[in-house]
């Protein structure tokens, strides 16, 4: 089914503004084929309605009012709340009772990239069945036999209230019994979709903010800022003195953190913190965590240490999700800060995470350089090769006997692993390992073969 798909990638669709597919005309398109979908079995007493949210681009603006009028055109009602996190419009989509959700980001990309992704009624991502049933009503002539008339169109207006919505929700995750006061906080918003709502919560639960990142133009959304350049973060918690910094990327579903010390705190770190938090609370359920193929080797051994077993998953949130839901863990992560709690949420929420850590802090009055001690991170060395087209790596003779060599070397003490990005013409690598010198020699190694099969120059 995957090989089937088009358009849709690893976590929807996604490519340069204005250029296929994210344009007006396909965008138009896909809200008809969406709203076909969830429109063939409206809620009894009422016209399907679908959300639409958004991140700070410019070009948000072009699609949303594209996607908006594709969906109003097949009869669905329609309702627009702004620059929005991608998690709080999943939540936003259960907590107004729509049919379905749709947010506009390219996520960490830069500023001419952008992106659409779905969400069903019950806050989770489209499978990619459904996703492959948009796709071939895009494609076939049923959009124009279903096309309705006078009273039958639907209705688009704004929602002004929906931020607010999404703040309360956030507040209550942490417990009742805390607060933040006198605790100095930075928070970078990548001038991203939490510019507004993620200072506005620390400060409600009292702490003293040092917003960073707030002041959105369209086009300098992630641009040296945020989760991507943890290091901006680290800058000003040196310089304010602050107890901890959160990097957020553009739509605010992950988080990295600093430290007192401003030392970087990565996700499979906060991972293995909530991990023991939740395990010690008895609330972590099948004492098992959900995180992917790229997680620290480091994570396994401080969970096993626990009594945690570690189940691993394709990389993206959203295959994270589907192996949460399917083994029934409430706890799963990634490494760049994606981090699910199902007890909260349906999707990666960098907010909502960074809460969580805030929380663990209070309770145990320690600082994060302590709680972060939880797991020794074993060395890792990846690079990314631009490639001219995705080969599967099987075949690739020369690939294959060079990642049999690396095998042979690591002799068991660590691992290797390669992979396409679902979202960008890249081939990935990652090495693992404790000698630190031989993993970064076999990565360039490894990295060199790519490059000379189908690297964007050669191959």
């Amino acid at each position: 089914m995957e090989q089937e798909r088009k358009l849709f990638g690893t976590d929807g669709i996604r490519g340069l503004a204005n250029l296929h597919p994210m344009t007006p005309e396909v965008m138009v398109n896909l809200g008809r084929a969406l709203a076909l979908v969830f429109r063939l079995s409206p809620r009894p007493g009422r016209q399907s309605r679908v959300l639409i949210g958004k991140d700070t681009r410019r070009s948000g603006y072009m699609l949303e009012d594209a996607l908006a009028a594709g969906l109003c055109s097949m009869g669905v009602d329609v309702l627009q709340i702004g620059p929005i996190p991608t998690p709080g419009l999943a939540f936003l989509t259960v907590d107004m009772r729509c049919d379905a959700g749709t947010m506009i980001s390219a996520s960490h990309n830069s500023f001419e990239d952008n992106g659409v992704k779905f969400f069903s009624a019950d806050g989770f991502k489209l499978p990619d069945e459904l996703e492959s049933r948009i796709e071939k009503l895009m494609e076939s002539g049923e959009l124009e036999r279903q096309r309705p008339l006078g009273a039958d169109l639907g209705r688009a207006r704004r929602i002004d209230d929906a931020l607010g919505r999404y703040i309360v929700f956030l507040k209550k995750t942490l417990p009742s019994s805390l607060t933040l006061d006198g605790m100095r906080v930075v928070v970078d918003c990548a001038h991203g979709a939490a510019y507004k709502c993620a200072p506005t919560v620390l400060e409600e639960l009292g702490a003293t903010v040092v917003p960073v990142g707030v002041t959105p133009d369209g086009t300098n959304i992630n641009r040296d800022c945020g989760a991507l350049f943890p290091e901006v973060v680290a800058r000003e918690v040196r310089e304010q003195g602050a107890d901890v910094g959160i990097a957020l990327d553009g739509d605010a579903d992950r988080a990295i953190l600093v430290d007192e010390r401003a030392e970087i705190v990565n996700g499979d770190q906060l991972l293995a913190m909530c991990a023991r938090d939740l395990k010690l609370r008895d609330r972590l359920s099948r004492d098992a965590v959900v995180g992917t193929v790229m997680s620290n080797l480091g994570l396994e051994r401080s969970l096993a240490s626990l009594g945690v077993s570690l189940v691993r998953s394709a990389v993206g949130d959203r295959y994270v999700v589907e192996a949460m839901l399917r083994e029934k863990i409430n706890l799963g992560g990634e490494q760049s800060g994606h981090m699910v709690f199902l007890d909260h949420g349906t999707t990666g929420d960098g907010i909502l995470s960074a809460l969580q850590i805030l929380a663990l802090m209070r309770s145990e009055e320690r600082p994060l350089s302590e709680l972060s001690r939880v797991m020794e991170i074993v060395p890792q060395a990846q690079r990314s090769v631009r490639v001219s087209r995705k080969v599967p790596f099987e075949e690739l003779p020369e690939l294959k006997r060079r990642l049999e060599a690396v095998e042979t070397e690591l002799d068991g003490s660590g691992r290797v692993l390669v992979r396409y990005s679902g979202t960008e013409p890249l081939a990935r690598v990652m090495l693992e390992g404790e000698d630190e010198a031989l993993i970064d020699r076999l990565a360039d190694e490894v990295s060199a073969e790519i490059e000379r099969a189908i690297g964007e120059a050669g191959g």
